[in-house]
């Protein structure tokens, strides 16, 4: 129960007008503010929790058209230098058909032979080329590695400073971007299958009839990593590569009764054990090497399957040889397989970039709905405030001028 007395009245009216002036400095900070009509959670509990889910997603969706545009413009890159490649190889097969022209001589032979081994060079350039964020672009996840490494020697007819090899240090197409909802995208082709030319085989000659895996471990063919369990035989090995999803195909070799491993495209195999683990040495697949780049093939193994360089440096010492027949035949066929390999990495980056293509420009029309309705839940209608805001300031000024008339002077207003 309110005491009453002469000092209600004006307690009362001060009270209203405070609360008055309060909403015209709520309304005159949101009209300055930064257009949000929401200062409080407690002016709109559930348009507030609404606007903050907005805002959280699409704070991702702007991430992920970021990334979209990084991955499109990673493939304009990667578009350039592949076609580059398929142009210097177009012409090294022009070369080659010209060289298996019975008409030439030994002498036409050789300045062709010369010519391609400097194409040759120029293939290793394009394939140590970097991108505009300074990595490596076919180095795959060794961003900072020169992929591929040019040996220089003698060849028999040729003379000296020509290429005898190229060696390839990089590792496999690891990178890769998001750009929707636990949806990613490959950046990058590895330069071990972007030009590689034919299947790899690998053969393993140690009888591995009576093998059995120690201890539970794991082993990484292509990057994929394969778990074994203690008791394995060689042949449940090959069962669990077979179900992986590495782009190879494991078989018991009937004649040596060693693992043997086959590519399902042309590409560089790569082999690893896990750490602490000697399960591919023990096999004869690999063994130990303190170089990270060298070729780690067990040398008992036998390996076959070449590069587009090596199908390149076959075609130029049978031009040495003035050996038209192989010219014409495994010579040309070799780099009509390193053609139709980076032919094929083109459509598929072709591909990729449309697919990125279309996801930014989806991620876009979602921004603009995500934003309107942030906007719906959040913004402030800076017509219907400048309203509010012209009769709260009206109501404020009536309230003064009555309180005026209700509340008369008394003998302390005057000592003041």
């Amino acid at each position: 129960m309110r005491r009453i007395s002469s000092d209600m009245p004006n307690t009362d009216m001060q009270y209203r007008l405070r609360r008055q002036e309060q909403g015209l400095a709520n309304i005159q900070s949101k009209l300055g503010g930064d257009g949000s009509r929401i200062r409080e959670l407690r002016e709109d509990p559930m348009a507030a929790s609404h606007a903050i889910r907005y805002e959280s997603y699409l704070a991702r969706l702007n991430r992920y058209e970021k990334n979209a545009q990084y991955a499109m413009d990673h493939y304009d890159t990667l578009d350039s230098y592949l076609k580059e490649y398929n142009e210097v190889l177009q012409r090294i097969r022009e070369l080659a058909v010209e060289g298996a022209n019975g008409t030439n001589g030994p002498d036409e032979s050789k300045y062709i032979a010369v010519e391609i081994n400097e194409l040759l060079k120029e293939l290793v350039a394009i394939a140590n080329k970097t991108g505009q964020d300074g990595k490596q672009v076919f180095a795959g996840d060794k961003a900072f590695t020169e992929p591929f490494r040019l040996v220089e020697g003698s060849v028999e007819g040729g003379g000296e400073s020509m290429v005898v090899r190229i060696e390839y240090r990089g590792a496999g197409a690891n990178r890769r971007t998001e750009i929707s909802d636990a949806s990613y995208t490959t950046l990058d082709i590895g330069g071990g299958e972007a030009f590689w030319a034919e299947r790899m085989n690998v053969i393993s000659h140690t009888d591995a009839t009576d093998y059995r895996v120690n201890e539970a471990t794991s082993i990484f063919v292509d990057g994929v990593e394969i778990q074994l369990n203690a008791g394995d035989t060689v042949a449940a090995i090959a069962a669990r590569i077979n179900q992986s999803t590495a782009p190879v195909k494991a078989y018991i070799d009937p004649e040596t009764h060693g693992l043997a491993l086959t590519g399902t495209n042309p590409h560089l195999i790569r082999m690893e054990d896990r750490q602490g683990s000697t399960t591919l040495q023990d096999l004869g697949i690999i063994r130990m090497t303190n170089d990270p780049y060298a070729p780690n093939w067990n040398d008992s193994a036998l390996v076959s399957g070449g590069s587009a360089f090596d199908m390149v440096i076959r075609l130029r010492d049978a031009l040495f040889r003035h050996d038209q027949e192989y010219t014409g035949s495994q010579g040309l066929g070799g780099i009509d397989l390193a053609l139709t390999n980076i032919q094929s990495h083109l459509t598929v980056e072709g591909s990729r970039k449309e697919r990125s293509e279309m996801t930014k420009n989806r991620i876009n029309e979602e921004i603009a709905n995500v934003t309107a309705g942030l906007a719906r839940e959040k913004s402030l209608d800076y017509t219907d405030a400048a309203t509010e805001l012209a009769l709260m300031d009206f109501a404020h000024r009536a309230a003064l001028q009555t309180a005026a008339k209700i509340i008369p002077p008394t003998l302390l207003d005057f000592l003041r």
